[in-house]
C-alpha cells in the first residue's frame, strides 16, 4: 500500500556514494520525493538518469550545473532537470535539497 503521509523524523538517512546523505520521503511508481543533505563543499557528482527531476533548495546555497550551464541557487530557489541531461551540484554552504523524480528511482529503494 502507498504511504500517503510521511514524517521526516521517521525516515532514516542513507549515505550516498559521493559522501552526502539522502532519505526517501514518499513515493509511488510514478513519483518520488527525496531529501538530500550536504555539508559545506559537498558535491553531487555530474551524472544523468532517465528520470525527470525537479529540485527545491530547502536550505543553503548550491552551485548547480545542468547540461554545461551553471548558476548559484539559494534557499527558496528551484530547478528542473529534463530526462538524460548531465547535472550535478556543489554545496557552497551546508544545505538541503528536496528532489522529486518521475518516475520513481528504484535504485534508491535497495
Amino acid at each position: 500500500m502507498t504511504e500517503i503521509f510521511s514524517h521526516a523524523d521517521e525516515k532514516a538517512w542513507t549515505p550516498t556514494p559521493d559522501g552526502n546523505r539522502r532519505r526517501v520521503l514518499v513515493h509511488t511508481d510514478e513519483l518520488m520525493m527525496v531529501e538530500f543533505a550536504f555539508d559545506k563543499g559537498g558535491v553531487g557528482a555530474l551524472h544523468s538518469h532517465p528520470h525527470v527531476q525537479a529540485s527545491y533548495v530547502a536550505e543553503g546555497r548550491f552551485e548547480v550545473t545542468i547540461d554545461g550551464r551553471s548558476e548559484i541557487l539559494e534557499a527558496g530557489s528551484s530547478f528542473i532537470v529534463p530526462s538524460n541531461l548531465v547535472h550535478g551540484v556543489k554545496a557552497l554552504e551546508a544545505g538541503r535539497l528536496v528532489d522529486s523524480f518521475a518516475p520513481y528511482r528504484a535504485d534508491f529503494l535497495v
